[in-house]
């Protein structure tokens, strides 16, 4: 489903729960909940970062730019260590 089909798709639904208020209010009490939830969430992103970010670490580990670990423990103490 494209963004144009999904918006539509919104917009419909929200005509069809327009003249009852009580619906209106949860429509608009989980919208801006979802509003919230990708403001405060950094980790969000479009799919074009997302994979422009993958590319960027495989060039990183192709240059031998990477951290390993031997063991989970070794793994452990450099998070910790962050």
């Amino acid at each position: 489903m494209t963004t144009i089909q999904m918006n539509a798709d919104v917009y419909r639904s929200l005509s069809i729960i327009a003249e009852d208020s009580d619906l209106m209010k949860k429509a608009m009490v989980y919208l801006r909940k979802l509003a919230r939830q990708k403001q405060e969430d950094e980790a969000l992103m479009t799919k074009d970062e997302f994979l422009s970010m993958i590319d960027k670490r495989m060039e990183d580990y192709e240059k031998g730019e990477y951290v390993s670990f031997s063991s989970p423990e070794e793994m452990r103490q450099f998070l910790e260590a962050l």
